[in-house]
Parts: structure tokens; sequence; C-alpha cells
């Protein structure tokens, strides 16, 4: 028996990364997990590997940033299991540059996905989880949200509003049994950062490093908690990467 037996979560961004290790994380303690993200070949092969591990998990290829699509996944999370229990909202866009020379287009591919995308997908999980009573809804941060790093301003203004984002569900929530947490990552292991760089700002170096699977415990803590209780924020980072004194 699991402690998410008979639950329903769905995880943006569930394809790779920290995403990917939520979805393992929440189905190896018994939830169902549908996982959504626009590379249907990465999605595959993430489903593959959790139903590899006994666990249980479906795929949806959807943008986060178009809202007929953010419609669409939702709906269909409804048709297959008429719940949702949990809904993870873990995508992630990682340009930057020095401000002056920032497109709009960045800016705006940053956001939308960063901060639009989980906006759309809590508005939808909200409607679902007020008529049944509750649930909850956990966003992937960064550190970013609390101490920018140069170079960085798309980034670091989408984490900045997630965190926003996280308050005000959580304010709107209260009253519907529906909790929403942040977790805030330090530097994370993900495929993108296997040179152990920062691709999101000015590149300093080598820099130390935690495991997807460490993010995705705290995850997990979350989500397991009792209905009347939420983990509203979690700062989580390697020991050794600047943060608390930094100037």
């Amino acid at each position: 028996m699991g402690t998410l037996d008979d639950k329903v979560a769905l995880i943006t961004g569930g394809g790779s990364g920290i995403g990917k290790s939520i979805a393992k994380a929440l189905a190896g303690e018994g939830c169902t997990v549908v996982l959504a993200s626009r590379n249907a070949e990465r999605l595959a092969a993430a489903v593959d590997e959790i139903c590899g591990e006994n666990g249980t998990a479906v795929s949806v290829v959807a943008d986060v940033t178009v809202e007929a699509q953010v419609q669409a996944l939702f709906a269909e999370v409804v048709r297959r299991y008429n719940r949702l229990d949990v809904l993870v909202n873990s995508p992630g866009a990682f340009e930057g540059g020095r401000i002056d020379t920032l497109s709009l287009e960045t800016w705006r591919r940053v956001l939308d996905t960063n901060l639009t995308g989980p906006f759309l997908c809590t508005r939808e999980a909200f409607r679902i989880m007020k008529d049944a009573g509750g649930g909850r809804i956990i966003n992937v941060g960064s550190i970013s949200a609390h101490r920018a790093r140069m170079h960085s301003s798309p980034y670091t203004s989408s984490k900045f509003g997630i965190w926003g984002l996280t308050q005000c569900t959580a304010l709107d929530g209260r009253e519907f049994g529906i909790a929403a947490s942040c977790i805030q990552p330090g530097n994370t292991l993900v495929e993108r950062r296997t040179d152990l760089r920062t691709h999101s700002g000015r590149d300093e170096g080598p820099e130390p490093m935690m495991t997807v699977e460490e993010v995705a415990r705290v995850a997990l803590l979350m989500a397991t908690l009792p209905p009347g209780v939420n983990l509203l924020e979690a700062t989580v980072l390697p020991i050794e990467q600047p943060y608390i004194g930094r100037g």
C-alpha cells in the first residue's frame, strides 16, 4: 500500500528533469501520474521508465502556453479518471542575457513557459479541485525568486512570479481545501546542466549540484501531508552553493 493509492496527479514538464523525478516519486507511492509536455519522445520514455518500475503512468502531449491545449489536457484527465488530486507545475525555460541585449521574443518565451503556463494549469486544476472538495498544487520555482543572478532577468522574473502565484493560489484555495506549495530548488543536476554550469544567466563556472531525486523527495512530502496541512514553501539547495550571505 502506498500513501497515494487511488490518487491522480498531473505533472507538466514531466518528460525530463525535476518533473520526471517528481512523477516517479509519486508513482512509487501508488499515485497514477499523467505526464505532459511538448516533447512526445521524452514523454514516452518517461512513461516506459515509470511503468517498468511497476508504476502507473500515461502521457499527453500539450503546450502549456496555449490556452486551448491546456483546457484539452485537463479535460482528458477528467475523462480518463474523473478526478485530479495533485497538480505539479514544472515547466522550464532558461534563456537569459544582459538586460539591454534581451529581445522581447526571449522575454515572452520564458515568461510564457515559466509563468503563464502554470497560471493556465492552476486555473483549470482549481476548477476541478474546488468542486471535488480540495487538492494540492505544487509549483517548482527557484531560489532565483529570492536571490537573483546576473544576466537572468526573464528567468528570475518568472520565478518571482511563481512564488507570487503560489501565495495567491493558497489564499484563493483556502476556503475550498486547496493547498498550494512552492519548491525553491537551488542548483539541480538536470539534463541541461551536465556540465555543472548555469544556462540561465552569466556563466560563473562549475557549481555544486544536487540530484533531481533530492528535489523530488520534497515534492513527495508536500503531496503526502494530511489534507489540513500545507508546506507553503521549501528552499532546498546544495550546502556548498552560495546563497545565504551572497552579495
